[in-house]
């Protein structure tokens, strides 16, 4: 059987080991190959080595949050055309607005759906 997005590679930025597992293995199933990282900076050092094709990034996190991890992927120009879809758990104006303002493709709001993670990936890959 071949699945839609295989050999695709996929990075999902979240603090919660929950989400992160449950993400990854929804993804692998349908073919993809997952990179988990448990916050922006994890996320940085990963993202130079494995250069997924679209990125995962939950807004609250420690440390550095998906807004800063997301505007710090997209000010590099080796990365600033990788999709970063952001996930919260907040469904506000304000907080869509202000990913957009850092350069984020995609809002998507927890618990997000199967079909809407896989249409999302639809959309950009």
């Amino acid at each position: 059987m071949d699945t839609i997005f295989t050999g695709l590679k996929v990075m999902v930025i979240d603090d919660s080991k929950t989400i992160r597992r449950t993400a990854e293995s929804l993804l692998q199933k349908e073919g993809c190959e997952v990179v988990t990282a448990v916050d922006g900076f994890d996320a940085l050092a990963k993202i130079a080595d494995t250069n997924p094709a679209i990125i995962f990034v939950d807004i609250m996190m420690p440390r550095l949050d998906g807004y800063q991890t997301c505007a710090l992927i997209k000010n590099n120009p080796e990365y600033a055309n990788t999709p970063v879809i952001m996930l919260s758990s907040k469904d506000g104006l304000f907080d869509k607005a202000r990913g957009r303002i850092v350069g984020a493709d995609e809002y998507l709001t927890k618990p997000f759906s199967k079909d809407e993670l896989f249409e999302t990936i639809k959309h950009y890959k």
